[in-house]
């Protein structure tokens, strides 16, 4: 897997249509695994993945503990759990301390990612109302990897693209329409 690219995935308020946009956009054919974080409230269980899987052609499930990362499935971390990429291209949950007050953490998931796929991950960070991400996107860039964030225009909230966009490592700041096919490209080099 270390020669194929990793899309990282983080959303909190007004997520669920920003991640559906992206994700409906991707094709079937998406050979890039994407694991996301979405703030979802802990007590309740989630059914993101199947309202997803009902607006994307890709895969979308709940990740679970030494998933293999596999092209064009769409792993969620699942609520109050931390999402945490593995060098051996397997996913693990992790119930550890909420980062930034919450789990699942997208610092978690980006900077795992980072120490996993190095220069070949791509991290997105989408509309929100908190910092979540903003160390994991500086731990994206360290490693070579491609940072996007959401514009502010078409984010609900702008509070999480803004805190990674203020940290100097976004290469692009694009509308969400935008994002499915700027991964496209990235994907291809």
């Amino acid at each position: 897997m270390s020669n194929h690219y990793l899309v990282v995935l983080a959303a909190s308020a007004g997520g669920i249509k920003a991640v559906s946009t992206i994700l409906s956009n991707l094709p079937a054919n998406f050979a890039t695994p994407i694991a996301m974080v979405q703030h979802l409230d802990p007590n309740y269980p989630s059914c993101l993945d199947y309202i997803l899987n009902q607006r994307t052609p890709l895969l979308v499930k709940q990740a679970t503990d030494l998933d293999m990362l596999t092209p064009g499935v769409v792993y969620m971390a699942p609520p109050n759990w931390h999402l945490v990429v593995n060098p051996d291209a397997t996913l693990s949950l992790s119930n550890a301390e909420k980062v930034r007050h919450v789990r699942p953490s997208a610092d978690i998931l980006f900077e795992s990612a980072a120490n996993s796929f190095q220069e070949r991950v791509i991290a997105v960070v989408l509309t929100g109302m908190d910092g979540d991400g903003t160390d994991g996107v500086m731990a994206v860039k360290r490693a070579g990897g491609k940072v996007i964030a959401q514009d502010e225009a078409t984010s609900q909230f702008f509070s999480m693209p803004s805190n990674a966009i203020n940290t100097g490592c976004v290469d692009f700041i694009l509308p969400l329409e935008e994002i499915a096919p700027n991964l496209l490209k990235l994907v291809a080099d």
